[in-house]
């Protein structure tokens, strides 16, 4: 009985060393490193968000869902394009009223 707890233990020591040797040498198959502490993968243009960009976001996930500095800065640039867009829209409407010579009916 002994001599098969042995035997558990020396192949259990073996396993644990060949893991942490071909860890160190292969790494965790990641394709890219981990981001460091405070950056982010979250990205938007610049100018002309569209659907597909908003469509491929991805937020880091925390313990307790996703980091909350990522989607708030996320939402703020939605919502100023948003703005920026209804804010075309009603001078577009302005114009067309203006060559019309009356308000124009959505």
């Amino acid at each position: 009985m002994l001599t098969l707890l042995l035997y558990v233990l020396i192949v259990g020591l073996v396993a644990t060393v060949l893991f942490l040797l071909a860890g160190a040498l292969f790494g965790r198959s990641e394709e890219l490193g981990p981001l460091p502490e405070g950056t982010t993968a979250t990205v938007l243009p610049v100018e002309g968000i569209s659907g597909a960009d908003v469509r491929a976001l991805r937020f880091q996930q925390v313990v307790r869902g996703y980091k909350a500095g990522e989607v708030d800065w996320a939402l703020a640039r939605l919502a100023a394009r948003i703005d920026e867009l209804q804010a075309q829209l009603a001078e577009a409407h302005a114009a067309g009223a203006a060559r019309t010579g009356g308000p124009e009916k959505s």
